[in-house]
């Protein structure tokens, strides 16, 4: 587990408040909708928020794109790995 995969873990918990659950608790390629973690639409916007305050990631929170990038841990990391690189 990268590094990255740490941080975003942490910053999920930490923006949501998710008090009952470690970052170890989360499995990288787990759904964190309604499987997995059980988040929801306001989870999906404070995580949205979340990255373009620490990352400069903006996202169309409409976007079947944007659905696909929330659909775990690692496809937010693959996230903000293109958009570090652009």
């Amino acid at each position: 587990m990268s590094s990255l995969h740490l941080e975003l873990k942490q910053m999920i918990i930490d923006s949501l408040d998710l008090e009952d659950i470690e970052v170890a608790e989360i499995i990288d390629d787990a759904p964190l909708f309604i499987d997995g973690l059980g988040l929801d639409s306001i989870d999906a916007l404070e995580i949205g928020l979340a990255l373009q305050k620490r990352y400069g990631i903006k996202l169309d929170a409409d976007s079947t794109e944007t659905r696909q990038h929330f659909a775990s841990i690692n496809a937010l990391v693959q996230l903000v790995d293109a958009r570090r690189t652009q």
